[in-house]
């Protein structure tokens, strides 16, 4: 069995998806490996519309696993330990208030060599909200992520696509 279908098999056989995160667009196709820190240059735009960016164009077989951190800690723990069992390195995308309630968390996710993602303060429909609103749910996260690891978060989720 591939390495991914395992941490995904024990993630679903232990029932953790949807305890401490959702493994929400669990499986992305990117032009950049995992934990790389590398920019993939693309565009979702049809017509006049943006669209969210679910893939981008690439002849390397790569995938990246990515999990929400936006309420609850129960089972990250289980999590950190099917991944670190099988090398795999991940994006977790936490709100500001999960940030808060486990700060040993995020340092344990964080020193376990995963991407700290932004998923914004309070899970706010980012197209409802001022831009200075935008900017605040943004940089309260990464100032909080910031001041507990040190890291500089350069990827965002945006609540609801």
């Amino acid at each position: 069995m591939h390495i991914l279908d395992n941490v995904i098999y024990e993630i679903k056989e232990r029932k953790l998806i949807g305890k401490i995160v959702t493994m929400a667009a669990a499986l992305l196709v990117l032009g950049g490996t995992i934990g790389v820190k590398q920019a993939v240059p693309t565009s979702s735009t049809v017509g006049d519309r943006e669209l969210p960016i679910y893939c981008v164009e690439t002849d390397e077989k790569k995938i990246a696993l990515t999990f929400d951190a936006a309420w609850g800690n129960e089972d990250t723990k289980q999590i950190m330990d099917i991944l670190n069992k099988h090398d795999v390195k991940v994006t977790f995308f936490m709100t500001g208030g999960w940030v808060e309630q486990f700060p040993d968390d995020v340092k344990m996710i964080y020193e376990n060599g995963h991407d700290l993602g932004n998923h914004s303060q309070n899970h706010k429909n980012m197209s409802q909200i001022t831009d200075s609103e935008k900017e605040s749910e943004l940089m309260s996260v990464h100032e909080k992520v910031k001041e507990l690891t040190g890291y500089e978060m350069f990827l965002f989720r945006p609540p609801y696509g």
